[in-house]
């Protein structure tokens, strides 16, 4: 246990000799302030019958970490699967100063526990909690002892799960889907409770069905009232002030009404702190407890935040105090009522435009910030880990950081996952990443009993106060793809359609929607019901459209395998693509780390690919454009791995430059967000960063093909053109000496065998539709289809700023491909002492004779690594890589052999 105020609470043999500490030094020094005693450690987990017994644990905490740490290696998440079929205690012995805290009200509270609970104080029953996502908050004053137990009994989700579906069952009705794919190793049910959907398995990862105390427990020491969550509502008041609409939402323990003083501090913007003091003689109900006030700040205090690669990300320091006492007399001396608050808000407008849309059809998706449509690119973020108590501040500022260097201003946190710590929206905050936020139900029907209906509108309340005054937050949406699933019958919903229409409604009309606008902001757009859906159209549908996926109104999700994804004409025209994407499988060595000695790799493979077409889309499309070998060559593991990520990397790029090409068509679509950022294990995903927190091929490709300012090269097969776009996303751009070089290399040799260049220009915020060249113009004399490929360079005189490549045929049927000669060395190394790590940083030179095709370095150590490019096209005789880790130590010993190199060249007949 770790006292975070005041010490009244102690554990183990030192319980005496801390009693008395308490009393002659620490008790009391907090005064008037509230106190929080954090109940982190020596909890003891135990199953059922007793048979297993961990000792010494610190919360955050679960069930596999604690048992089966291993879960995600070789074929444990079903070998280790009886976990989740077992009930766990958790218990924790401590003692308190009740005679120092007699005459005090002692809250009890868990910030999360994963699920199906029932939690006991020295024996008394004080609830059965039941949503991973709510808090729980218990009065405690008169069940604490001296010496007390807590006990919290957790069922296994799995059994929990089975139960409730089949209580539908009895009463003669059923919410499917109930189980999941077989491919999938998954569990049934996971509809049937409110925790972390993905837990029980996905299409990209395992069934881990978590139990355990994934946040923190506090004991919680007050008079009357502390601050829980404060929502600030910022908008521009008029052309001399923004205004601060505050919300501050109280937890009370007093059973009446009560008064109460608030005192804003805002160095940076406000001269002086500010006493709201309309409280202290108004009573505030004990039932309702909410403090609101507004504050204009002068325009010229403030500077805007903005998105990534747009603006700064000003962020704002606020800290409110609550003195909160019962009578009008005032507050006693000394008596705890005070509380406090400190958060960061940024000052910026953002609007989601649906107005008629430019080609006649529908309405615009587009979101507007500080007065500037901007297009949104980024990803979809699911858990950084699948056991909810290992996700880390370290995971998460690293997938962010990611996020950011690839240019991404926004990121879609996914439905079927877990509302993301406060950590997680500090950091999208600081760095410039818009939040696209999902409610926790995804891809299924949801029982709509009082029960059920009672803790989501619970879920919905906390959360969305919690994230609330988020700048980065930029819109709530209720579900993934539940819309779609109803309308398309995905899961046999047609033969009761009216009673799942309904119950649609009454879940996300009636309940998540109703909730979200009780504490709506006007910086805020409203809630959508379902992503896709067709956004402000969908109303005259009552929310369930006949298509969802209309490419002329709202968002789309769009997946196709059976065509090949390297071809642009395959793809959707949409307004905004929400979720889009190709498998691909993380590297070798990441493979090596996450199988045992006597795993087969291809067995291990198979096992983790949960896509109901299994590996069929991946080989097919490599096949198409890449020499993949036949199964039983010994370098066809090497080589599918390798090749999928190319072919992964190819389909995301195409399909993302096509959508940021159509801005300023009358199509205009104005958002990418392909399917996924991250990953929770080993495994075929759709991922663009592996588990370990390496990049994939995919992530290096990002930043190029989401510059804020990129070259496009889309083949027109109608027309067998080439649509040379520019694209620039900066505001105010220096249009001079740009020029475009169309350089047309052979397979057989380094550097351009012919060159052509024209001046260009660019267009602020905007797309140049540049040129529409025939392929017949480019390849000319001895140049054809077979023996060459063609790259072409934005640049400024002499100074590329952007590149891509156009293959006129497939690269395996590519003629005059030789073995490249390739050569590496480590060049040199350099070690940079930080406080808490070593930050090494390599020179690997790559010398070719032949043009050398996708080359793709991995580094064969246990690092998070960064390479400066990888994946690469390398048609001049020396190239540098920069290779960049941070380990314990100076890593002098890395050799040559640690790397591994390729190059589709190596795998050519």
């Amino acid at each position: 246990m770790k006292g975070r105020m005041a010490s009244g609470v102690f554990g183990g043999a030192s319980v005496l000799l801390g009693g008395l500490l308490c009393g002659l030094l620490f008790c009391g020094v907090q005064g008037d302030a509230v106190e929080v005693i954090e109940l982190g450690s020596n909890w003891t987990i135990t199953n059922q019958n007793g048979s297993l017994e961990v000792t010494n644990q610190s919360i955050p905490s679960g069930i596999y970490s604690a048992f089966g740490p291993q879960v995600l290696d070789s074929f444990n998440d079903v070998a280790l699967r009886w976990l989740a079929y077992d009930n766990w205690t958790y218990s924790n012995y401590f003692q308190f100063d009740v005679i120092h805290y007699r005459n005090s009200h002692i809250n009890l509270t868990f910030h999360g526990i994963d699920t199906v609970a029932e939690i006991r104080l020295n024996h008394q029953l004080l609830g059965r909690p039941d949503n991973m996502f709510v808090r729980y908050s218990y009065e405690v004053s008169s069940l604490l002892e001296r010496e007390n137990v807590l006990e919290v009994e957790i069922r296994s989700p799995v059994l929990a799960a089975r139960s409730k579906a089949q209580e539908l069952h009895n009463a003669g009705r059923n919410v499917p889907p109930e189980c999941p794919p077989e491919r999938y190793h998954g569990e049934c049910h996971m509809n049937m409770l409110r925790k972390m959907q993905a837990s029980f398995s996905w299409d990209w990862g395992p069934a881990a069905p978590s139990v355990g105390i994934w946040k923190s427990v506090e004991l919680e020491i007050y008079e009357v009232a502390v601050i829980r969550d404060v929502v600030v509502d910022i908008s521009l008041k008029n052309a001399t002030h923004w205004n601060m609409h505050f919300r501050c939402y109280l937890d009370a323990v007093a059973k009446q009404n009560f008064y109460g003083r608030v005192i804003l501090y805002a160095v940076e913007l406000l001269d002086h702190p500010v006493v709201v003091d309309s409280y202290a003689s108004k009573a505030i109900s004990h039932l309702s407890p909410v403090i609101e006030f507004d504050q204009a700040v002068p325009i010229e205090k403030v500077v805007t935040w903005w998105p990534n690669d747009y603006g700064e990300q000003k962020l704002y320091p606020l800290h409110l105090t609550l003195k909160a006492w019962l009578g009008a007399h005032g507050p006693e001396i000394r008596s705890r009522t005070k509380s406090h608050k400190s958060l960061r808000v940024g000052f910026r407008t953002l609007e989601l435009v649906e107005e008629p849309g430019p080609d006649g059809i529908g309405n615009t998706f587009l979101f507007r910030v500080n007065g500037v449509d901007i297009f949104m690119k980024g990803s979809n973020y699911i858990p950084s880990h699948i056991l909810p108590e290992l996700q880390t501040d370290d995971q998460i500022l690293h997938l962010l950081r990611s996020a950011k260097e690839a240019n991404m201003n926004m990121l879609r946190v996914w439905g079927g996952g877990v509302y993301e710590s406060d950590y997680f929206y500090e950091v999208a905050d600081t760095l410039g990443l818009l939040i696209w936020q999902d409610m926790m139900f995804a891809c299924a029907m949801y029982p709509v009993g009082d029960e059920f209906l009672s803790s989501v509108r619970e879920e919905v309340r906390q959360n969305a106060k919690r994230l609330a005054h988020h700048p980065s937050v930029a819109i709530f949406v209720t579900n993934n793809e539940n819309e779609a699933a109803l309308v398309q019958n995905w899961y046999g919903t047609i033969s009761e359609r009216d009673r799942f229409e309904a119950e649609y409604r009454e879940l996300y009309l009636g309940n998540v929607i109703h909730e979200l606008k009780l504490i709506s902001h006007s910086s805020r757009p409203q809630p959508l019901v379902s992503s896709p859906s067709n956004g402000k159209a969908s109303e005259r549908d009552n929310y369930i459209s006949a298509n969802p996926q209309d490419n002329h109104n709202g968002d789309v999700h769009f997946y196709d395998y059976l065509r090949d994804a390297w071809d642009p004409s395959i793809y959707p025209r949409p307004r905004f693509a929400s979720e889009y994407g190709f498998q691909s499988f993380p590297g070798a060595y990441a493979w090596q780390r996450s199988k045992n000695d006597e795993d087969d790799l291809l067995t291990l493979i198979n096992h983790r690919q949960h896509h109901p077409m299994a590996n069929v889309p991946v080989t097919t499309l490599v096949s198409t454009h890449l020499p993949l070998p036949l199964p039983e060559d010994e370098n066809y593991a090497t080589a599918l791995i390798y090749f999928s990520q190319i072919a992964q990397a190819m389909a995301t790029k195409v399909e993302t430059e096509l959508y940021r090409s159509l801005r300023d068509t009358p199509h205009n679509t104005m958002g990418a967000l392909y399917w996924q950022l991250n990953d929770v294990w080993i495994a075929p995903s759709w991922s663009g960063i592996d588990f370990y927190g390496n990049w994939k091929i995919l992530h290096y490709w990002a930043r190029d093909f989401l510059a804020p300012i990129a070259i496009v090269a889309l083949y027109d097969k109608p027309s067998d053109s080439l649509n040379i776009s520019l694209i620039c996303d900066q505001l105010e751009v220096d249009t001079r000496r740009l020029n475009v070089v169309a350089n047309v290399h052979l397979w057989s040799q380094l550097l351009p065998h012919t060159s052509t260049a024209w001046p260009v220009t660019l267009r602020p915020n905007g797309v140049h539709y540049d040129k529409v060249i025939p392929i017949d113009e480019l390849l000319k004399g001895d140049s054809d289809r077979h023996n060459s490929f063609v790259e072409l360079l934005l640049r400024r005189d002499e100074e590329v700023i952007s590149r891509t490549y156009y293959f006129p045929s497939s690269i395996r049927s590519a003629i005059g491909m030789e073995d490249p000669d390739l050569e590496y060395e480590i060049a040199s190394r350099t070690c940079l002492s930080t406080d808490k790590v070593v930050r090494n940083s390599i020179s690997i030179t790559i010398q070719i004779k032949r043009p050398a095709v996708f080359v793709y370095l991995e580094l064969l150590k246990p690092y998070r690594y960064t390479l400066s490019e990888n994946g690469f096209m390398q048609t001049a005789p020396v190239h540098v890589v920069y290779l960049t880790f941070d380990s314990t130590a100076c890593a002098r010993l890395l050799r040559k052999s640690d790397l591994r190199v390729l190059t589709v060249n190596d795998f050519m007949p």
